[in-house]
């Protein structure tokens, strides 16, 4: 006679067997490749920082540029992903945890910046930036994909012609509309940045339901390759403080 023993982690294992086979592997991937450049560059700016590097070096140029590309696509991909979240039909739980989860994360990355960097502490950066895009997206989920697509490009107008200097007030800043804005590390303000989460939509809404089929793979280097992306939240919060202690004994040792 042959008997079943129902462990507890036996019922890890299939779920998270589950939980990988529900995933979309490009959009995994997608995020990976998006941390990737978080890294490269905070990695760059932490040399800076420490004087291992030339003063200004991530400010100009090329890597301004990919600073921005960096954050376009995390924003458009939270975009792509907050549609797919609620294609059967807005799961309201779901919403509000995800949501109170980015807005606690948020916070903690104000309090840990404002106590290491008070002068130039995050006060609304990239997850300040989705936790709002978020709440906004959802007046976008009821209305056609064309709505978010116009409305990211009148976004991008604004900033173009318009820009910093419709306020002045403090209060006003996370729009991108104030000239306000003090020093920050990592300032995401709405316009032109809820442009991209748009598009995100936008796109998730026009594309053929096959593009978001399930879609998994057993090979080893594309479950090392898609850890970061479905872990990116845990990556996001985690990386600097290690990449600040690398580079910290790096300098220490070139002294």
């Amino acid at each position: 006679m042959s008997h079943t023993i129902d462990t507890g982690n036996d019922r890890r294992s299939v779920a998270a067997g589950s939980a990988s086979q529900s995933r979309l592997l490009w959009l995994d991937i997608a995020r990976s490749v998006a941390l990737l450049g978080m890294v490269v560059f905070h990695f760059t700016r932490d040399l800076e920082s420490f004087g291992l590097i030339a003063s200004g070096t991530t400010l100009t140029g090329g890597w301004a540029t990919f600073a921005r590309l960096v954050a376009g696509s995390f924003l458009f991909l939270s975009g792509v992903s907050f549609v797919l979240a609620h294609r059967g039909g807005f799961r309201t739980r779901a919403w509000a945890r995800r949501f109170v989860i980015i807005c606690g994360a948020a916070g903690l990355v104000t309090v840990a910046t404002l106590a290491v960097f008070p002068t130039r502490f995050i006060y609304f950066g990239i997850l300040h930036a989705i936790a709002a895009a978020s709440l906004i997206g959802l007046l976008f989920l009821h209305f056609p994909a064309m709505a978010a697509l116009f409305t990211g490009l009148a976004i991008l107008a604004i900033d173009r012609f318009v820009g910093p200097g419709m306020s002045e007030s403090q209060w006003l800043v996370w729009t991108g509309l104030s000239v306000a804005a003090r020093p920050s590390l990592d300032f995401i303000p709405l316009v032109p940045w809820l442009a991209p989460f748009l598009f995100g939509m936008a796109l998730a809404r026009l594309l053929p339901s096959e593009t978001f089929r399930p879609s998994w793979s057993t090979k080893p280097w594309l479950g090392i390759a898609t850890w970061p992306g479905q872990h990116s939240l845990l990556v996001y919060l985690l990386h600097q403080p290690i990449l600040l202690g690398l580079v910290w004994v790096f300098a220490q040792i070139l002294k």
